[in-house]
C-alpha cells in the first residue's frame, strides 16, 4: 500500500511537469489552454506534498503499532 502511494506522488510531479513545460510554451499565446495547464501545474504540486504528507503520517502511524 505504501508503495502505492510513493508512485502516486511521482505521478503528481510528472503531471506537473507536463504542464508546467506546456505552460512555458503557451506564455507569449492567447489562448485558454495557458489557464488550464497553470491550474493543472499548481494543483498537481499541492496534490504531491499533499500526498507526501499523507504518506508519512501514514508510515508513522504504522511504525508506532
Amino acid at each position: 500500500m505504501i508503495k502505492l502511494l510513493r508512485y502516486t506522488e511521482y505521478l503528481y510531479l510528472m503531471v506537473a511537469f507536463f504542464s508546467g513545460y506546456r505552460l512555458i510554451e503557451l506564455l507569449g499565446t492567447e489562448s485558454d489552454e495557458r489557464l488550464l495547464f497553470g491550474v493543472f501545474f499548481v494543483v498537481s504540486i499541492g496534490m504531491f506534498f499533499f500526498r507526501r504528507n499523507y504518506r508519512k503520517k501514514f508510515e508513522k502511524r504504522e511504525k508506532g503499532l
